[in-house]
């Protein structure tokens, strides 16, 4: 049930980030003036509809998208004499560039805004010590590996019952209040000694023994602490967000450029060895929201990664627009500054405005594009759903 609610609460994420990017559109054409005839969530056929004024708002039946329809958005569609001047490509320059970026610009404020919350009203994890609450449970003391192989042995937490958002009190009669603290102990614990080790779940204390193990010459009990979180002021939370925001758009740029290597790693063990590999489809985004609200952290945590999961969906959003080719924004975004430079250079030179670029010579690479992006959408959805990602534990 948890796993469904987390996938509905992506859906509806997902939703709101596109009319949120659409309306900022909207909003900035009607502004200036321009006609805007359509307003609508999702594509395919009509579920419902209503006409206000001059604009007719609405739902379609496939809930992945939306989109505006300003009078005029390209000089090759036909228009009524009448709305002539109101017609997106007779504005200036500067009212045109604005209505294109204003998408983007929702988007990643959108970004930003979830951020500042997620730091001043939800937390964010100290960089300095853990807290004794047992994030994870290893299932196993991982001889073999990094990861447990059915050859190793049970790990003593695991055997010992302890399990996860238990906070260790006491380690062989010591009291604990930090991670550092219950690390040395355990650490210096002789391997295959019994322990006990007093832990608070659900509010009750109780007394478990543990058998230690070894790993790499020390002592192992096989737990994972919690982060300690802490909530940030207005400005640290401000600070936080920008500096924040920075990270993903380098770490997303980074996934843009490594797909076409990791195209050949989507359906393979190794598809989350390399950032290309870590893009999904709208199917992956659902899958990883469901994942962290059917995880065994708290709701504060729940809350948290799914906010930064919102934020960077909202962050990828804005940025593969402003990428310069139609029929995304920043195609044209391009194009009219492609017309400016051209009419610049033609004004030094004493001759008249060339006027709007023929968009038909454009149309051989914007189909192109598109069945390049349709193409590595589909891949992504089919990797998505046979080698899903599976977020870290």
């Amino acid at each position: 049930m948890t796993y469904l609610l987390g996938v509905l609460a992506f859906v509806l994420a997902l939703l709101l980030s596109v009319v949120l990017h659409e309306a900022g559109h909207f909003l900035t054409a009607k502004r200036f003036g321009m006609k805007a005839t359509q307003f609508f969530v999702g594509f395919g056929s009509t579920l419902w509809s209503r006409r206000r004024g001059e604009t007719e708002y609405g739902i379609k039946a496939i809930p992945l998208g939306g989109f505006v329809k300003i009078v005029g958005y390209t000089p090759l569609e036909e228009i009524d004499p009448a709305d002539e001047a109101r017609a997106f490509y007779r504005q200036p320059a500067p009212r045109r560039v604005i209505v294109i970026v204003a998408g983007v610009v929702v988007n990643i404020i959108l970004a930003f805004l979830l951020l500042v919350v997620l730091a001043a009203a939800v937390g964010v994890p100290d960089g300095g010590n853990a807290t004794t609450v047992v994030r994870r449970v290893s299932p196993c003391v991982p001889v073999s590996g990094a990861a447990c192989t059915a050859r190793d042995p049970v790990s003593p937490a695991s055997a010992a019952g302890l399990r996860p958002r238990d906070r260790v009190v006491s380690f062989a009669g010591t009291p604990v209040r930090d991670w550092n603290g219950l690390s040395g102990l355990i650490q210096r614990a002789a391997p295959g000694g019994a322990v006990p080790v007093v832990v608070e779940r659900h509010g009750a204390r109780r007394t478990v023994t543990a058998r230690i193990g070894r790993l790499d010459g020390h002592g192992y009990l096989g737990v994972e602490p919690a982060a300690r979180i802490r909530t940030l002021g207005p400005v640290a939370a401000v600070r936080f967000a920008g500096r924040f925001t920075g990270q993903m758009t380098v770490a997303i740029g980074k996934i843009v450029v490594d797909i076409p290597k990791a195209i050949p790693k989507l359906f393979s063990r190794e598809r989350a060895g390399t950032p290309g590999g870590q893009a999904g489809s709208v199917v992956g985004g659902a899958e990883a929201s469901g994942q962290v609200f059917s995880s065994g952290e708290s709701w504060r945590a729940k809350l948290g990664m799914f906010l930064l999961l919102v934020s960077s969906l909202n962050l990828f959003v804005g940025l593969l627009n402003l990428i310069p080719l139609l029929p995304l924004d920043g195609g044209h975004l391009a194009v009219v500054c492609y017309e400016r430079i051209k009419a610049w250079v033609f004004r030094v030179r004493g001759r008249p405005d060339p006027g709007p670029v023929d968009l038909t010579k454009l149309m051989p690479v914007t189909y192109a594009f598109v069945v390049l992006l349709v193409g590595l959408g589909v891949l992504l959805l089919l990797a998505d759903l046979v080698n899903p990602l599976k977020l870290p534990q």
